[in-house]
């Protein structure tokens, strides 16, 4: 885990940033406490600090690959097991829901690639084009705030947590998520399936908390192994778990991210150079987004723009 500074890339690596839209959104509008608006009233605050911190991790990462995920509208396949999943999360202001629809409309500007299924979270997605970039040896960095995404952590996928608008980023490697929750990342869906999750509606085992569980990881490896190994463990611990079997392993499998969601990636069409630099500037030009304009115009390659186009737009 680093946290304030970047990570160099490696001679040869080939860098994929996979970013959580949805995580993105509602980051920026409660990051930005002003509502924005346009001339004509629109508010922009949201739209504003996604593209400033879209920008800010484009500048600092220097990937060679990019694309972008969001959540389908359709429930999941964990909602049509789980009636309850994420039913207690607070439903977000109009605010920010109206300002939605043209973060897309920015994104699918900047021409960059968007990746989303019915009937799959965000997540999984996310973690099926983290392995397709594996399998052809690229390292991918998976800009999110969801602990969930833990559990993809190995040699070749980081899991960044993007604070202070990308500022100061927390990179998270499997030192890193040893560090912070003393459990390995191929341990992750385990701990959620004892502890659970309030955020997700994921009850896990009453009675076993973050520290409970890491013991019990730490013992005996996975939910599977302590299952087996009950008449080892102390009776009132022993009790919880027995109490709490069913849960526990459906929990699991709620938290489980699916890495084999049917998509049709290519890492041809997420490549950097695809990026239309023109297309954000009229965005922005449009949205009245004066700072945000010049910022891309020192960030725009020379040779992404002809002679004509810098004596139009600049």
């Amino acid at each position: 885990m680093n946290e304030g500074h970047f990570l160099d890339k490696k001679t040869g690596e080939r860098r994929f940033v996979v970013v959580d839209g949805n995580h993105l959104i509602h980051r920026a509008f409660y990051a930005i406490q002003n509502p924005l608006r346009t001339s004509t009233g629109e508010q922009t605050n949201a739209i504003y600090g996604f593209a400033s911190m879209l920008l800010n991790i484009i500048d600092a990462e220097e990937p060679d690959y990019i694309a972008m995920t969001f959540d389908e509208k359709a429930p999941t396949f964990r909602h049509e097991v789980h009636e309850g999943y994420k039913a207690t999360r607070k439903k977000a202001p109009d605010e920010l829901y109206s300002q939605i629809p043209r973060i897309h409309e920015m994104v699918k500007n900047f021409n960059m690639s968007i990746y989303s299924e019915a009937g799959y979270e965000a997540d999984d997605m996310m973690g099926t084009l983290a392995k397709k970039a594996q399998e052809e040896g690229i390292t991918s960095f998976i800009v999110t705030g969801d602990m969930d995404m833990l559990q993809l952590v190995n040699e070749d996928v980081i899991v960044v947590f993007p604070h202070k608008g990308y500022k100061e980023p927390t990179f998270y490697n499997a030192e890193g998520v040893f560090k912070k929750y003393q459990i390995h990342p191929d341990q992750v869906v385990d701990y959620k399936a004892l502890v659970g999750d309030t955020g997700d509606n994921i009850k896990g085992v009453d009675g076993i908390g973050p520290k409970g569980a890491s013991n019990l990881l730490g013992e005996y490896k996975t939910l599977d192994r302590i299952y087996e190994h009950l008449s080892d463990i102390p009776e009132k611990m022993r009790a919880r778990l027995t109490n709490g079997r069913e849960s526990a392993f459906f929990s699991r499998h709620l938290a489980e991210i699916v890495t084999s969601v049917p998509c049709n990636f290519r890492k041809e069409d997420t490549e950097i150079d695809k990026l239309d630099y023109l297309g954000l500037q009229k965005f922005f030009e449009e949205m009245e987004m004066r700072s945000l304009k010049k910022r891309l115009e020192k960030m725009v390659p020379a040779d992404k723009l002809t002679a004509e186009d810098q004596m139009s737009i600049f």
